[in-house]
Parts: structure tokens; sequence; C-alpha cells
């Protein structure tokens, strides 16, 4: 089995054990050194070249983000940022993302749960997947030719719904500042992340994008010209009422999903309602979240698009899509948007 070296850089010596402990208690990792602040890991990543670092954001002389944005210029590596769950701290932790940051974890959930449950079950796993995500194999050094689409114009797409997870923010900022302001379809996003964090994403979105940015909100109609994100906590469902798509956002407890929002609870809503007028689209993210709801997109005739592997930071929820026959098209990030527009010709 390969192991993988993390550097952990926190200022707080019981962050850095806590952390050492919970990477110590898995094979597949072990911690390469430690650092205290900015300054400290940009020297270490330097010098111990690790394939992972987490990253404390909050930290005397330097602190994460002007780490995070050196190490991505001299000595770029997977860097996922510890955060913290207050309002300031999403908004750093966004910024961090749009940095090069891969994903990001939340401190209070660390530090509550070191003792092999979910929480840090799951920690392990996401780190693993995204180095794991990053090792050369056979199947990447092939040059796979791009899936082409072929459709009738004119498809009056009705919904474009976007769904993605690890990577999905920065992947994001990719596409959809492309849209312009007048672009005649809603379009609908699925990002999995911890409560409170989509009221930061859609506002630093709105301020980045052509088209009206908002997190969607129970009862509200779905109208063109505007990205909706489903809220964090939540379950964001499609109604019809009397002749008009509203979002159902609820907390959904009956549902037994892992994710809030999960894409398939999303998508299994959208595809009776739009049919052959949905475009759903798969973009990087850890697990099988999306298979099941772009199976529903396909049995009501409408379109399936995943990201390539080649631009995914983790190639996991749309390998899941392809491997399943769903994908009408796969494709890398830079073409995203223009294969989007190209579709509603």
């Amino acid at each position: 089995m390969k192991q993988y070296g993390v550097l952990v850089v926190d200022d707080s010596a019981f962050m850095r054990r806590a952390i050492s402990l919970m990477l110590e208690t898995d094979p597949r990792f072990f911690v390469i050194g430690i650092a205290r602040n900015g300054v400290d890991a940009v020297d270490k990543v330097k010098r111990l070249k690790p394939d992972l670092v987490t990253m404390d954001i909050e930290m005397p002389e330097m602190n994460g983000l002007c780490a995070l944005e050196q190490i991505m210029k001299t000595n770029p590596v997977p860097v996922v940022m510890i955060s913290s769950r207050t309002g300031e701290g999403a908004q750093e932790t966004l910024q961090a993302l749009a940095l090069g940051a891969v994903d990001f974890f939340l401190k209070e959930n660390l530090i509550r749960n070191q003792n092999g449950d979910d929480q840090s079950i799951d920690f392990r796993q996401r780190l693993a997947g995204i180095v794991e995500a990053k090792l050369p194999t056979v199947l990447s050094k092939i040059k796979l030719p791009e899936m082409e689409v072929s459709i009738e114009t004119n498809q009056n797409t009705e919904l474009i719904f976007i769904g993605c997870s690890t990577g999905g923010p920065k992947a994001l900022q990719t596409i959809l500042p492309c849209f312009p302001k007048d672009f005649p379809v809603p379009i609908v996003i699925a990002q999995h992340m911890p409560p409170g964090f989509t009221k930061h994403l859609a506002e630093r979105f709105d301020s980045l994008c052509q088209m009206e940015v908002q997190e969607a909100q129970n009862g509200k109609e779905v109208k063109p010209g505007t990205i909706y994100i489903c809220p964090s906590g939540y379950q964001t469902r499609f109604e019809k009422i009397a002749g008009t798509i509203v979002f159902k956002v609820d907390d959904c407890d009956m549902v037994n999903e892992l994710y809030k929002p999960s894409i398939d609870i999303t998508l299994s809503s959208a595809a009776p309602i739009f049919t052959d007028k949905l475009l759903s689209i798969i973009l990087t993210g850890m697990g099988v979240d999306g298979a099941k709801g772009c199976g529903e997109v396909k049995k009501y005739n409408g379109k399936v698009f995943v990201e390539s592997e080649e631009s995914c930071t983790v190639y996991g929820m749309p390998k899941a899509v392809l491997e399943a026959g769903f994908a009408d098209g796969q494709f890398v990030l830079s073409q995203m948007y223009s294969k989007i527009t190209s579709f509603l010709l």
C-alpha cells in the first residue's frame, strides 16, 4: 500500500496533535512534518515535498491564505483548509478554494470527532481520494477522445442543473462567470458543503458573475436569468403548482441521504417536470451522488454532460455517471461552457 506524506500546518499545538493522530490511525498516511505558521509551511512544502497539506487559515506571521497563494505559485501541492464555521471563516474558506485549495473541513467537527466515527472516517477518506486522484495511472496517460453529442438544435432547454462536490467551487468559477446577464435559462447548482457556507458561496458568485446568483428559497419561482445555489443543510426539490415551477426546500429528514443538498434528490424531482428540456452536468467530486439522479434524467429523455477525468480534482461522481451509461458527453472543464452553449443553439 502506498503511503502519503502529509504536512500539518496549524498554530495550535492541540490541533496539530489532533489532526496527526487522526492521520496516523490510517495506514495510507504518515505525518511528514508540522508547521506553526505560513512562513514555516511555505519552507517545509519546498523542502519536504509532501503529498498533501492540511492548512489552518488564522496563523501568526503569515496566515493560511497568503501561504496557500505562495505554495500554489512555487510548489503546487493539494492543500486542504481547516476552517471555522463563522461567517468570516466561511468567506475566507471560499477565498482559499478560489486560490487553489481543493477542499476544506470544519475545525470544530475535527475536534469533536477524533475516535473513528463518521466525521473522522470521512476526513481520511476524502484526503485519500484527493491524493489518489492525482496519481498517474495507465488510464490517465492515454489520450481518450472526447465524447461528442449528436442532437438536434432548438431543444428549448428550460433548466440547466450542475452537481459537484470536492473541487466544485473552483470548477464553478471557471464556468459561471461566462454566462451573459440575459442568459435565457435558469441554472441550479447543488454543491456539497456544510450548513451555512452556500449563502456565502452565492454572495461570492453574485459578485463575480454577470447573471444574478442567489440561494434557492422555499416556494420561490424558478426564473430565467438567475443562478440558484441549493442551500446546504437542506434538500432542494422542484414542484409544479398551477403551471409555475417553484423550489421546495426543507430538512427532508425522512430521506436517508448522506448529502444535504443531495444531487440525486434534486435531479429526481427535476426530471419528470422538465423531461427532455433538462440538461444535467456533473462536475468533479468524490462518491456516486448524481448517478441515480442522472438515470432519472435519461428516463425522461433529458441530456447529461460530465467533466472529464483530465480536469477533475476527484474523478468520482462523473465517473459513476459515465460508467452507468448515462452520459451523453464528457468534456474537460475549459470546454464545458462552449459545449453547453453549443447544445442550446
